[in-house]
């Protein structure tokens, strides 16, 4: 497979860039980074996410763009400027990792969608999880019908943040639920697909005097059932019981945790099924080999923008899903 022309625009601490770039650097068959823009005054604002950039030349927004031999981009800006980007880089008829779920603006959001697809520009969102290998196997078992009609889906993203993340977490609506929570939604809509209605439950803990929504949940009513994702950035422990747990008709799988850092950036992740209806039921528990939780996403998005693959999440599905992370979080 030929390499990819890839520059990077933006970073910040709170999101994967600095990860998504290291990934790239250990793919050197795969990526060629052929530069990076910094176009929010990153550097002055985030002096400890430079170090990353030694080595690569530093470029302009309009230098990238402009470049014909740059072929896809990755926008890893913060939040509130993701939309902004992916729009100029879909215009310019980049192909875009970008990290998840997009910007705050729907209006916004839906013009990139509708720029992605005049243009047949990849739009490849930062979902992790969509790679996680048991959470894949656990796909293919619910479309293949093992699990039957599936009753409930509980999803769950906790961890305790730190002050500064929590604080930040009120530049937009949801807080935690559209930092994290977006992560379950997504997953619950593979599942279950769009829901009847959202209902959303985010909450401020007052912790430490913080009024950010630092406690987020939302309710998915479907017409035989009802789905949940939870996401707290006040739980101590959180982050060993990330969890999703799929309950079917013929059967109940359970992922816990969703990942386990054994050594950064290497996981593993937990594994439970019970096919039988005996109350107490012995369960198969497994736990995966180690893997890191960007290599196969950065790995795909290659293939994809290489024409070797097709994007399996479709421009449709994506504005589905961030209507209903806007939902989610009471926007």
């Amino acid at each position: 497979m030929r390499k990819i022309k890839i520059a990077q625009i933006g970073t910040n601490p709170n999101s994967h860039g600095q990860d998504i770039l290291n990934c790239m650097k250990n793919m050197p068959d795969l990526f060629d980074i052929v530069g990076y823009a910094l176009p929010e005054n990153e550097s002055e604002k985030f002096p400890d996410c430079m170090e990353i950039f030694e080595k690569i030349p530093q470029m302009t927004v309009e230098e990238i763009l402009n470049n014909p031999d740059i072929e896809a981009v990755t926008i890893e800006t913060e939040e509130i400027y993701l939309t902004k980007y992916a729009i100029l880089a879909a215009e310019h008829k980049k192909h875009i990792h970008i990290e998840k779920p997009g910007g705050l603006n729907l209006k916004e959001f839906e013009y990139l969608i509708s720029v992605a697809k005049k243009n047949n520009t990849i739009l490849h969102f930062g979902y992790m999880y969509r790679y996680n290998p048991y959470i894949m196997r656990l796909m293919d078992r619910i479309k293949n019908g093992q699990l039957g009609r599936i009753i409930c889906v509980e999803a769950q993203m906790n961890c305790y943040h730190t002050l500064p993340l929590r604080q930040w977490l009120k530049t937009f609506k949801g807080g935690t639920m559209f930092f994290l929570g977006c992560h379950l939604i997504d997953m619950i809509l593979q599942i279950q697909g769009e829901p009847e209605n959202i209902i959303s439950l985010s909450r401020a803990s007052k912790v430490d005097g913080i009024d950010s929504e630092d406690f987020g949940m939302a309710v998915f009513e479907y017409k035989n059932g009802v789905s949940f994702a939870k996401t707290s950035s006040v739980e101590l422990g959180g982050f060993t019981r990330r969890q999703l747990v799929v309950a079917g008709t013929k059967g109940t799988i359970e992922i816990r945790p969703l990942e386990f850092f054994e050594e950064f950036p290497k996981q593993t992740t937990g594994y439970r099924e019970v096919f039988s209806n005996d109350w107490l039921a012995d369960s198969k528990i497994e736990f995966t080999d180690e893997f890191c939780r960007y290599d196969d996403m950065m790995i795909s998005f290659a293939e994809m923008v290489s024409g070797k693959k097709e994007n399996p999440y479709s421009y449709d599905y994506e504005l589905m899903l961030y209507k209903c992370i806007l939902k989610a979080c009471g926007m």
